[in-house]
């Protein structure tokens, strides 16, 4: 296979999970200019009906589901609904996740409910819904898992204090290693890709904080960007990713280094 063959996502499904907008949608943009035919899912319409119509002007074929990653229960309708609409699921994007600031000494229990629920259960009934009823069948599947730097290292208190985002997100990055050692025989890998900072509605209010402290102890002197993300996303959605499996690969700029 040429390089370009390896890369290339036609007649692929791809799932974005929180695909209406920032991170999502970006990794959404890489999947479809690739060939990938799409299905988000996000909590609001109007923010899913604006995606698509986004994606539609980049001649991106996209289609939406309404959907609450944190109510369980509702996960396998909404992928039965995708799997019956398109027919297959090759690729799927857990990225659907919340985040909560507080001291741990003061972290409402309840905060920590919702997050497990969004950042943790939500991802894995949509990975053992994708794996057991289309990639397991197919021998074949990519699943990327959006978790974040806070998954594999402690935050500094001096920047954020996020106990229960930084919990969720390490059980991400061990959910991703022990699928992609269950499922790697299928033909299935399952990686995570950590972002550092990067712009967003999620990060702002931290960002317009310490935005600029972030930035002086960057090496690359910079935030993630619009473009960051999406050649390490086409790369483990694609075949010529098939030999990383179980993977947390950092998207900082190098700030974990220091």
């Amino acid at each position: 296979m040429s390089v370009k063959q390896l890369f290339d996502l036609s007649g692929r499904t791809a799932i974005v999970t929180g695909g209406s907008r920032g991170l999502g949608l970006q990794i959404a943009e890489a999947l479809g200019e690739m060939g990938a035919k799409l299905a988000l899912t996000a909590r609001k319409k109007d923010e899913l009906d604006e995606a698509v119509a986004h994606l539609a002007k980049m001649k991106i074929e996209a289609h939406a589901w309404v959907c609450d990653m944190g109510k369980r229960e509702t996960i396998p309708g909404v992928f039965d609904q995708i799997f019956a609409k398109l027919g297959r699921v090759d690729i799927l994007v857990n990225n659907a996740g919340a985040v909560w600031g507080a001291p741990a000494e003061d972290h409402p229990v309840e905060a920590w409910d919702k997050l497990v629920s969004l950042n943790l259960v939500g991802t894995f009934v949509m990975s053992q819904q994708a794996a057991k009823k289309a990639m397991i069948p197919a021998k074949w599947g990519r699943i990327v898992n959006v978790a974040s730097v806070a998954g594999l290292y402690a935050s500094d208190p001096a920047t954020v204090r996020t106990v229960s985002y930084n919990a969720t997100k390490h059980g991400v990055v061990g959910m991703t290693k022990q699928l992609a050692a269950e499922w790697g025989e299928h033909g299935i890998t399952v990686n995570a890709i950590c972002p550092g900072f990067f712009p967003s509605k999620m990060t702002q209010a931290t960002l317009d904080t310490v935005g600029e402290m972030v930035r002086k102890v960057t090496p690359t002197r910079r935030l993630g960007g619009p473009e960051d993300l999406k050649g390490l996303a086409v790369l483990l959605a694609s075949e010529a990713g098939r030999q990383i499996n179980g993977q947390a690969i950092a998207v900082d700029g190098g700030a974990m280094l220091i």
